[in-house]
């Protein structure tokens, strides 16, 4: 009897310790379950934007803090944050000597007027037959008919008088005559003093096809280089483009541009917005680029009109710029004419010189319109606008 109870106790034990044995062995399978890990919300949005637990008790999901000793900083993989590249803020070439520098080009261009002029003066005593001829090539060249009557009968007048005909004598009469042509005295200088604390205002008008927003783009690296702070207003609200391509400009120099996101906008509002913004910045100058438009249709040109008058009324216009395009010849100058009117052009910019031998419009619009050429734009380079230099301009296409 007695053994029986001791087999029983010791079965009792048995079980016992396999009981124990089994709950140990769970404990550790459990260890090793995966526990549930919490989302992360995505970068710049918090739990409660997507559905997490708020403070205030309301529906959702809540967000389980990560148990005690278990660090899931390495199981959430942050998405990359892309920082874009601040722009290369460009400094443009002094436009000091730029003419200088950019001679050879016009000579090239320029041959017919200069090399082929020289070549008829130096045969010595001319002919009736052979000072039509000068004539013919001052006339090619866009001279004008009155500027090339006054050039020819000053040369005629110096080679009966002084008599010498060879080829340094005569180059140096035709500088000194051109030179007068295209008069030095002219002030052409771009005006960009501020007024009673407002930024200068520089309008630039024309027809289609000219460069205006080339141009205007090019103009603010020549005041950029001269230490201005230039404000864009991109008044051109009906090509898609323009905006676009002028902001394009002003970013590559540091230079805000004022716009419409909507295109068809009332350009006179436009310019308004662009003073106006200018004065807040306390910018030296606002250049506003216009729509190209045809001199001959009276819509459009009012509508310039309208730009100009709204404009100034907050402040006065120091310069209105009118692009020519070289190429067209004497077909520019009835354009200028029109504009004059009804812009009050101060100054011509003539793009494209390089690419003519007709260097004689600078003569004929000047005459034309009684205003100086101020620019001259002579390749497609963005430093290629420079400020027009009578001496400089006739000795590159004499020497």
């Amino acid at each position: 009897m007695n053994s029986v109870w001791m087999y029983a106790a010791i079965g009792v034990g048995l079980l016992v310790v396999l009981g124990v044995v089994a709950a140990l062995v769970r404990g550790r399978g459990g260890a090793h379950k995966e526990l549930p890990r919490p989302s992360a919300p995505p970068v710049g949005r918090s739990a409660s934007d997507e559905g997490g637990a708020s403070d205030d008790g309301g529906g959702g999901v809540a967000v389980l803090a990560p148990p005690a000793g278990i660090d899931v900083a390495d199981e959430v993989v942050a998405e990359p944050v892309l920082v874009p590249e601040a722009p290369v803020v460009e400094r443009p070439s002094s436009p000091v000597g730029r003419l200088q520098r950019l001679r050879a080009r016009l000579a090239r261009s320029n041959t017919a007027l200069g090399k082929g002029l020289l070549a008829l003066l130096s045969r010595g005593r001319l002919d009736e037959a052979e000072w039509e001829e000068v004539e013919d090539t001052l006339l090619a060249a866009d001279l004008g008919v009155e500027a090339t009557t006054e050039l020819v009968d000053r040369l005629r007048t110096r080679i009966k008088v002084e008599g010498g005909t060879d080829e340094a004598t005569v180059r140096g009469w035709l500088k000194e005559e051109l030179v007068a042509l295209v008069d030095p005295s002219l002030d052409r200088s771009i005006d960009t003093q501020r007024v009673e604390g407002r930024p200068a205002v520089v309008l630039v008008v024309g027809v289609n096809g000219t460069g205006k927003t080339t141009t205007v783009g090019k103009l603010a690296r020549v005041l950029v280089a001269e230490d201005k702070d230039v404000v864009l207003g991109a008044a051109d609200t009906f090509r898609a483009a323009a905006a676009d391509q002028l902001q394009t400009w002003g970013e590559r120099v540091g230079v805000p541009t004022i716009r419409s996101d909507r295109e068809g906008a009332d350009p006179a509002s436009v310019a308004f917005d662009a003073v106006k913004a200018g004065t807040e910045m306390e910018a030296d100058v606002v250049l506003l680029d216009t729509a190209g438009r045809l001199h001959n249709k009276v819509g459009l040109m009012d509508e310039l009109g309208k730009i100009k008058r709204v404009v100034e009324k907050s402040t006065p216009i120091g310069e209105v710029l009118l692009v020519l395009d070289a190429t067209t010849g004497q077909n520019g100058l009835r354009q200028a004419e029109v504009f004059g009117e009804v812009a009050g052009v101060t100054g011509i910019v003539l793009t494209k010189l390089d690419g003519t031998a007709k260097g004689g419009i600078v003569v004929a619009v000047q005459r034309q319109l009684g205003v100086p050429v101020k620019l001259v734009g002579l390749g497609e380079g963005p430093d290629d606008l420079a400020p027009f230099d009578p001496e400089a301009f006739v000795a590159a296409i004499v020497d």
